[in-house]
């Protein structure tokens, strides 16, 4: 089957959690660690790491900050990541679509 290929799915950004983030960064820009991790359900630890596993990809880019005395993190997708996860999409859609 011509373009069956499970080799060319991006192992860092197909889990779940990885994935949701790929994906909510992609409409929304850039975001809040608050609001990604409340969209996602996940926990700050759990968040965390996959954050650090986007970043050392160079899928994202994390910008801590403060507001006032409040610590402030936005993460954004870089060029490479759009570029990575928008391959992601077509890798699935070539392994989806039906071959007639």
């Amino acid at each position: 089957m011509d373009g069956f290929d499970i080799e060319d799915i991006d192992d860092v950004i197909h889990g779940r959690v990885r994935l949701g983030v790929m994906a909510f960064l992609a409409s929304a820009g850039q975001a809040e660690f608050g609001e990604i991790r409340a969209r996602l359900g996940a926990t700050d630890g759990n968040l965390s790491v996959h954050l650090r596993k986007l970043e050392e990809a160079n899928y994202v880019a994390v910008e801590k900050s403060f507001a006032g005395r409040k610590p402030l993190t936005r993460v954004r997708l870089t060029d490479q990541g759009r570029n990575a996860y928008e391959n992601w999409l077509e890798v699935v859609g070539k392994l989806i679509s039906p071959k007639g």
